[in-house]
Formats: structure tokens, sequence, C-alpha cells
């Protein structure tokens, strides 16, 4: 296959708690995608609740970031979002400002590398509406189960369009 970019290298990230039912969506789809064939220079991993792992990850060097999360954004449950942010918009980590390392989502990841002078190169952000977040309980609920296999093959499309296309202007969010 040829790309504009064959060298670009992708970092696919799932991201949320697996014990508040839907928040385990990010890590459900990696779960997923890690049985599939994945574009040449696409890596794939679960961070889970470790948002600072990931930040120092996507700090050795990427091309591009997909981050794979629950969002709410007001739609129904199962909903799913491609999110492309616009990180001239992030703002730095205020000096004295407490951060949990356990509890970062996408915004904080995204503040805490540019505040230490990393760049994620293109960001996009796949996320899910969920149904409940609130309750322990390990389990997607049916809304969000049945996003999770669309999730995936819209991940694959992401990553491979980071891998073909020069960067771009960030978008509004979209539905999907």
């Amino acid at each position: 296959m040829s790309t504009d970019n064959p060298l670009a290298q992708i970092l696919v990230a799932g991201i949320g708690n697996t014990w508040l039912r839907d928040d385990g969506f990010g890590s459900e789809v990696v779960k997923r995608l890690a049985g599939r064939e994945l574009p040449e220079g696409v890596t794939v991993l679960d961070f889970g609740t470790g948002g600072l792992d990931l930040a120092y990850e996507v700090m050795r060097g990427y091309a591009g970031l997909v981050l794979v999360d629950v969002a709410k954004r007001g739609g129904e449950a199962g909903t799913l979002y491609v999110m492309d942010p616009d990180l001239d918009e992030i703002e730095v980590i205020s000096d004295g400002e407490v951060m949990n390392p356990h509890g970062m989502d996408p915004h904080t990841v995204l503040r805490f590398i540019k505040t230490v002078g990393g760049s994620p190169g293109r960001v996009a952000i796949v996320a899910c509406e969920p149904g409940d977040v609130e309750q322990m309980g390990i389990g997607l609920t049916p809304e969000v189960e049945a996003a999770v296999e669309r999730a995936v093959t819209m991940v694959l499309e992401t990553a491979q369009e980071m891998i073909s296309a020069p960067p771009s202007e960030p978008e509004p969010a979209r539905e999907v």
C-alpha cells in the first residue's frame, strides 16, 4: 500500500474505567482491534485510567493520536462522534494546578503534553455517548455494546486517513 507518509506512526489509545460500565468503551474497542489486521505504522494500546502513562507514550513521537473514549454530548446512548480538537486552543496547565494522574480525560492529557513541550501530532477522538458511567459494574450497556464494531471501523478509517493525508485544520464534532 502506498501512502504519502509511509513512516507515519499512529497511536490508537483506549481510555476509560472498565469498572464503570460504559466507561469501558475505549478498552473494548481496542481489545477488538487487537484481533484485526492493522495498517502499517498503527500501534493500539489500552491505557484504562492511566492518563499519565498515555501522555508519556505520546511524547515518544507519533504523527497522530486517535483517542477512544466515551463523551457525554447529550445524544442517545450509543451515538458515535468523531472530534478533531484544535490543539491551538488547548491551554497549558497553570503553575500549581493539581492533576490526578489516574483521572486524566483526553483534554487533560493534551494539556499535559502541551505543558511539557510535547506534540501528539494530529489528534482525533472517536467517542461514544454513554448510557451508564455512574454506577460500578462491569460490562457495557446494550446500546453502547451495539456501537463497538462501528467504532472499530471508524478508528481504522481515522488511523488510515492520518497515515495517508497531510495534516488538516480541526473540524467540528460530527455525529455518525
